[in-house]
């Protein structure tokens, strides 16, 4: 029997516990390969959807001894520079979100100049390849290509399931089988859209105390797509 208590989730950001598939196959390697201190690569771009590794990747890559920083967050220059100058390694997330700021461009140019020059490791993501993100200095936009770029890219259904199911583990919950080809078989592609939809079934579940089986998944189904609020978000 399913018990529900209000356990915190625990997110494993680790590469042993990356979902590798044929998509994200060459990232998950050369991640592996900047983390390395024994590697001679030290400079890395992953750029995807959202929902599609690349925190997951840059996080694990972040364990070895690196500060981590997302553009989500809207880090000051004065941030980035307190952050970063005096570290082993830079890694930053989210560089679709930098803001169209020339402090903050001449700082993450400076960094990256510093950081390369004296061969630390450099490890970026974005939603978009390198030329096409805004506000960023031309400059260093040239230079991401300088090292290994890869694209990540999860477009099958293995895949998929494998991420709904891991996600339930860091919720410490199981979820059924049936569940897991229900949320397949209704919800968006998009690997954002599935892990935002199963986050309306888990808080659900939490709130009426309820198991997460196929009736719950089609309650909270139908009152999404009528427009409805069954439970929070």
């Amino acid at each position: 029997m399913q018990q529900f208590f209000d356990f915190p989730v625990v997110q494993n950001f680790s590469f042993n516990s990356f979902i590798p598939c044929e998509g994200n196959a060459a990232a998950l390697r050369f991640a592996q390969r900047v983390a390395d201190p024994a590697d001679s690569e030290c400079l890395l771009y992953l750029h995807g959807p959202s929902g599609s590794g690349k925190t997951h990747l840059l996080r694990a890559i972040a364990a070895v001894g690196f500060p981590y920083i997302s553009f989500h967050e809207q880090p000051t220059s004065e941030q980035l520079v307190a952050t970063f100058s005096a570290e082993r390694g830079l890694v930053i997330d989210d560089l679709q979100n930098m803001p169209d700021e020339p402090d903050l461009r001449r700082a993450l140019w400076q960094l990256f100049n510093d950081f390369h020059t004296s061969g630390r490791t450099i490890a970026l993501a974005g939603t978009t390849a390198p030329r096409a993100l805004p506000n960023m200095d031309d400059h260093l936009t040239s230079r991401l290509l300088w090292g290994l770029v890869a694209r990540l890219d999860i477009s099958d259904d293995a895949s998929r399931r494998m991420i709904l199911k891991k996600v339930a583990d860091d919720r410490q919950i199981r979820v059924p089988d049936d569940v897991v080809d229900y949320i397949l078989a209704t919800t968006n592609r998009e690997v954002r859209s599935l892990l935002d939809f199963f986050n309306k079934v888990y808080s659900t579940a939490m709130v009426e105390k309820r198991r997460v089986t196929l009736p719950l998944v089609r309650e909270v189904y139908a009152a999404t797509i009528s427009g409805g609020d069954h439970g929070p978000v």
